[in-house]
């Protein structure tokens, strides 16, 4: 029986691999958070001072990373390894074999897990905005219309975005009507950012996230409105989070009523202003102007952002109406609750 490298330093050597771990957590957090002190860097490890003060001296020596009074940064030298890594450390924790796991389980195209969990570690955000960013650059044609939605993680993407973007002339379009909603999580301030990081093009979408059927007919027959949703509704791409579906109603400012049937219909998870019960059945819809659930079946690519053990259950409900098409991006936390539920 054959043994891979992997395995055969795990039986003799298995010191050696949780120090690859160990460095390989520090550069990732470097990498994610650079400049960075030590004094973050232990905390967030939950390395002690003594420990970390060693690596760090490890680490410079190598010429891994560089350390100034703004905070450690990774070298060229750096940034290499930790991509050589990235490669060992799937196989070593079994993450590749999560992924095709995943896939096949939710029936959905493709499944990316990055490290750790962004529940417990929040540089772990950061990782999924730039996994989100690397499948991005993998599946745009030129001339994209881009929809976005609003949110936490999709904030961590958009920061996540380069100039090399701006070359396939892109525009970003908020998926839906968002305001009502903290105004740095909108999909308004969203799409600006990622216009800006990428240079590229953005339009606003200045219109209520929750509108009355009266205000709805109105709105949709404004011409500027009219225009904008035709372009959300031609976007060959939609990014996406998936909420917990009581946060996201607090969140709302959604009305006692609502509420109740929110909580009565065992809501666990949101999406685009649906609420899903366990079942992935839809249990209450928020009226929005924009980007509906039926109109993912017609849009080439549709990536789903979210991670966090917490929010496992709501992304199990979500994915039971996703489209086939549907591209996960998630975190270990996530994705191992995912696997055995």
């Amino acid at each position: 029986m054959e043994h891979s490298l992997i395995d055969i330093q795990k039986r003799l050597i298995p010191d050696l691999v949780q120090i690859m771990q160990k460095r390989y957590l520090i550069l990732q957090y470097i990498n994610a958070m650079q400049p960075v002190g030590r004094r973050s860097l232990s905390g967030s490890l939950a390395l002690s001072e003594r420990v970390l003060r060693t690596e760090v001296e490890f680490l410079n020596d190598q010429d891994l990373i560089s350390v100034s009074s703004q905070g450690m940064s990774l070298t060229k030298e750096g940034k290499d390894i930790l991509e050589s890594l990235d490669r060992v450390m799937r196989d070593i924790t079994g993450i590749d074999t999560l992924e095709k796991q995943l896939q096949k389980r939710l029936g959905i195209q493709k499944v990316v897990v990055v490290p750790g969990d962004s529940d417990e570690s929040s540089w772990v955000k950061s990782e999924l905005g730039r996994a989100c960013a690397s499948t991005m650059a993998d599946l745009l044609q030129e001339n994209n219309i881009i929809a976005v939605t609003g949110g936490t993680t999709m904030a961590a993407v958009a920061e996540m975005l380069t100039p090399d973007f701006g070359k396939k002339q892109l525009l970003f379009v908020p998926a839906r009507g968002g305001i009502g909603e903290d105004v740095k999580n909108q999909a308004n301030t969203i799409c600006a950012i990622m216009a800006d990081k990428s240079n590229s093009r953005h339009r606003v979408f200045y219109v209520p996230d929750q509108v009355s059927r009266e205000i709805y007919e109105s709105l949709i027959k404004e011409p500027l409105i009219y225009d904008v949703l035709n372009l959300i509704k031609s976007a060959g791409m939609v990014l996406h989070g998936i909420g917990d579906a009581i946060t996201m109603a607090e969140r709302r400012n959604t009305s006692a009523e609502d509420m109740e049937k929110i909580i009565a219909g065992n809501a666990v998870g949101e999406a685009f202003g649906y609420y899903f019960n366990e079942d992935g059945e839809i249990v209450h819809k928020v009226l929005t102007i924009g980007l509906q659930l039926d109109d993912l079946a017609g849009i080439d690519s549709v990536i789903a952002v979210a991670g966090g053990k917490s929010k496992a259950k709501a992304m199990r409900a979500y994915m039971k109406q996703a489209p086939s098409s549907t591209i996960l991006i998630t975190d270990e936390g996530a994705a191992r609750n995912l696997v055995q539920g």
